[in-house]
């Protein structure tokens, strides 16, 4: 038996595709861990990441390298509240108009409960149905989403959040 705890092993940070939006999902880093994290993320072509737990690093060297974070807390073994799903959407209607081919990185503690649910919401907002979407997480991310998430993902009604005008993928344009 070796003496690695299990907090030990973290799992790798898992791209997620759909419909010309990327999505990374990671665990939480720390000031230590932070050039890795930082090179990861560039590796995926991430410009923002979207942190949903509490702040545990400083974000300095990230917006040096031209990374903004934006939080977006709630509260652990929960589902977001609807303020957090608006500035969620709003944040990736935005981000794919401007860079089509980025990615958006998100992460909580562990990257298995808020950061997925939040992926699984653009992903049925994109027109998975939600087993579909947490299917396709739970692929990368086992163990993803409680039972509590998993019922809130099952009630969620998509509102076409995502949708571009004009049937456009996801190209800028000035209305």
């Amino acid at each position: 038996m070796s003496n690695m705890r299990v907090k030990d092993i973290r799992p790798a940070p898992a791209e997620i595709e759909y419909k010309n939006m990327k999505f990374l999902i990671t665990d939480r880093p720390n000031d230590q861990t932070i050039h890795t994290f930082i090179q990861e993320l560039k590796k995926h072509n991430v410009k923002e990441v979207v942190r949903v737990c509490e702040p545990t690093y400083k974000v300095e060297e990230l917006k040096s390298e031209g990374i903004n974070v934006i939080d977006l807390v709630f509260d652990d073994g929960t589902f977001p509240p609807n303020e957090v799903v608006d500035d969620w959407f709003e944040l990736l209607k935005n981000r794919f108009r401007e860079t089509p081919d980025g990615c958006v990185a998100v992460h909580c503690v562990a990257g298995l409960g808020r950061a997925p649910v939040l992926v699984a919401l653009a992903l049925i907002e994109l027109g998975l149905k939600y087993e579909d979407a947490v299917a396709l997480i739970r692929e990368k991310r086992r163990g993803a989403i409680n039972a509590k998430q998993l019922a809130y993902l099952e009630k969620y009604r998509p509102k076409s959040r995502l949708k571009l005008k004009n049937g456009q993928k996801n190209s800028c344009c000035v209305q």
